[in-house]
C-alpha cells in the first residue's frame, strides 16, 4: 500500500531549512572572497548580482525557520569553510577556474534545492518558493557563469 503523506498545517523540517539557509551564507561568503579577484567591472557586476540573490535568498529562508519555531542558522558552518578554501585556491589559478569553483558550488545549491523538493517534511510553502523561485534562480546563476566562463577563453 502506497505511503500517504499529510502534513501538518504548521510544521516543516527546520534542519532542512537551516542547511538551505547555510548553503546560501556560504555562497554569499564565497562570493565575497572571489569577487576581490577580479578587475574586469562587467565580471564584477555580474558577481555582484548573483551575490545579492544569495543574499536575499538567505533572509527568505532565515524567516521561513523563523514562521517555524526555530533558530535560523547564523553561519554557514563548516561548508562555508570548505567552499571559501575551494574558491581561494582556484582564484590562484586564475579567473576561469574561480568561476569554474563558483559554478561547482551553484551546482551544488541546485542539488540542494532538489533534495529538500523530495523531503516530505518540508512544508508545501517552502517546497513552492524553491520550487518558483530560489531553484530557478539557482540553475540561472550556473547559466550566467557559463556565460562568463565563456568569455574568459
Amino acid at each position: 500500500m502506497p505511503a500517504t503523506h499529510t502534513h501538518p498545517p504548521d510544521a516543516c523540517d527546520t534542519g532542512a531549512l537551516n542547511a538551505l539557509l547555510r548553503g546560501e551564507l556560504s555562497a554569499v561568503e564565497t562570493y565575497d572572497q572571489a569577487m576581490s579577484k577580479f578587475e574586469d567591472q562587467k565580471v564584477l557586476a555580474d558577481l555582484q548580482k548573483i551575490r545579492e540573490e544569495h543574499a536575499r535568498a538567505a533572509g527568505v529562508l532565515r524567516e521561513k525557520v523563523v514562521r517555524f519555531g526555530a533558530e535560523p542558522a547564523g553561519s554557514s558552518g563548516p561548508w562555508g569553510a570548505f567552499a571559501a578554501a575551494v574558491t581561494g585556491a582556484a582564484q590562484a589559478l586564475g579567473p576561469s577556474t574561480a568561476l569554474a569553483a563558483l559554478r561547482q558550488g551553484e551546482e551544488h545549491g541546485v542539488n540542494e534545492y532538489e533534495d529538500a523538493l523530495g523531503n516530505d517534511a518540508v512544508h508545501p510553502d517552502c517546497k513552492e518558493m524553491i520550487r518558483t523561485d530560489l531553484l530557478p534562480r539557482c540553475r540561472g546563476h550556473v547559466d550566467e557563469l557559463n556565460r562568463l566562463m565563456g568569455g574568459m577563453t
